[in-house]
């Protein structure tokens, strides 16, 4: 067969470029490229278009910090938009983490959900300075969604919020170095791993939440050294160790310790902790005594130890605990009678001694079981109705019982005697309003404080 003629060639070359271009009538550059296909091929007429025509305008030079990812306003930003992106990557996207991952677009993290910038004050640059992930959920691609290459990569933050997601692994070391972060909440994830003390220890944390995790092993008598004013470390999977006899070394204001497996008794110590408004030691292994020195906490408002083994009586001390508004002793082993002092506190709200041996309460007691701020069901209090058996109250009062110190349960710290019973100046003072007490809230994982 003979081969095509040069016109037929070009005739065809016509044909099929002019239907790729009806194909794409969209594009605002057909017509300029139409035509100059066309004087090309020897078709049409008309003047060649202008390079202006043909490409569109260049973007204007960057005046800040440029690299291969885009201009940035400086090279803290820069570093953090890769962090970020590589952190992208690793999460699984489902209707939580879409709502997050879909404004994860552009140079701008400042605008990305989630992250909070602000200026760094050493340097005066904006940096990323706030992750608040806080009920995200999120999670790995592959199960697995490690703090490493992101959290200890983000060198500018002051505070790091995380709670309900699926993080794993353990607390990177490399954090140590980020100068200002002073809030870490990582509760209710899947933190592994001994308490981290090294890397703590080298921040300047003042607020630390770990509760709802898996962390093992102890919790190191340093910890309670950090100048922390909260200390949530409440539902993980400490061993059996006893209360750091340092306790009353912390600074903390907020602190709890409940549903784990510490033992021993409360240390004496506890009551140098002047910071303290609130402590849980609920549902522990607790056994032993209630040191007199509680009393010194004048300034708390909430402390819960019950679901225990403590024993022996309220110290006359507690009579001192003027700001104390919930005081929950229920589910031990405490007995003798409920001292006067105790329910004459002018702030009290609940008091919650269910579930001991109780033997006596007196008028002031018993003006508050009728307002119902007192709850003695189920101890040995003659008369009063849901106590427990004669058989258990015998039973209980026949074993042996002994608190070292016993003086000590009749001195109160804040009568310039120590010994009579407390009188209050404010005894007349309307009783507060019901509190909101905040480490009770720590008790639910999901809760973001």
């Amino acid at each position: 067969m003979g081969t095509l003629s040069f016109s037929t060639s070009a005739l065809l070359f016509t044909i099929v470029f002019h239907s790729c271009l009806a194909a794409s009538n969209d594009d605002p550059l057909t017509g300029t490229k139409r035509e100059a296909l066309e004087i090309i091929i020897g078709g049409g007429g008309g003047e060649a278009p202008s390079p202006s025509d043909e490409f569109p305008p260049s973007s204007p030079p960057c005046k800040h910090f440029q690299n291969e990812n885009g201009c940035f306003e400086n090279a803290r930003l820069a570093k953090a938009y890769d962090v970020i992106q590589r952190f992208k990557e690793k999460i699984k996207v489902d209707a939580n983490s879409e709502k997050y991952l879909k404004t994860w677009c552009g140079t701008d993290v400042c605008k990305y959900r989630g992250i909070y910038c602000d200026i760094r004050p050493d340097v005066k640059e904006k940096a990323v300075a706030g992750v608040d992930f806080n009920g995200a959920k999120f999670a790995g691609c592959d199960g697995t969604l490690p703090l490493d290459g992101f959290f200890d990569e983000l060198d500018d933050l002051a505070i790091f919020h995380a709670n309900s997601n699926n993080f794993t692994g353990t607390v990177p070391f490399k954090a140590s170095k980020i100068k200002y972060l002073y809030e870490l909440d990582l509760s209710n994830n899947k933190i592994a791993g001994g308490f981290p003390m090294k890397t703590l220890s080298a921040m300047n944390l003042t607020f630390l939440d770990l509760r709802y995790n898996s962390l093992k092993g102890t919790v190191p008598q340093q910890a309670f050294d950090l100048t922390l004013d909260v200390f949530f470390i409440n539902n993980n999977n400490f061993a059996p160790q006893m209360l750091p006899t340092n306790l009353g070394d912390t600074t903390a204001v907020y602190l709890t310790f409940a549903n784990n497996n510490f033992t021993g008794s409360i240390p004496a110590s506890i009551g140098k902790a002047r910071n303290l408004l609130e402590v849980l030691f609920l549902n522990n292994q607790l056994t032993g005594c209630l040191p007199y020195e509680i009393g010194n906490l004048t300034q708390s408002t909430v402390f819960d130890a019950s679901s225990n083994k403590l024993t022996g009586p309220i110290p006359y001390s507690f009579g001192c605990l003027k700001k104390m508004q919930i005081l929950s002793l229920t589910n031990n082993q405490f007995y003798g009678e409920v001292p006067e002092t105790v329910c004459k506190l002018p702030m009290l709200n609940k008091l919650s001694l269910s579930n001991n041996y109780f033997t006596h309460v007196g008028p002031a007691c018993r003006g508050l079981i009728e307002k119902k701020k007192l709850d003695v069901k189920k101890n040995c209090i003659y008369g009063l109705p849901n106590q427990r058996s004669e058989k258990e109250c015998v039973e209980f009062f026949l074993k042996k019982k002994d608190c070292p110190r016993m003086e000590t349960f009749y001195w109160v710290p804040c009568v310039k005697h120590g010994y009579d019973y407390y009188k209050y100046s404010e005894e007349g003072k309307s009783p507060a309003a019901a509190p909101s007490a905040r480490t009770y809230s720590t008790l639910k994982p999901h809760h973001r404080l």
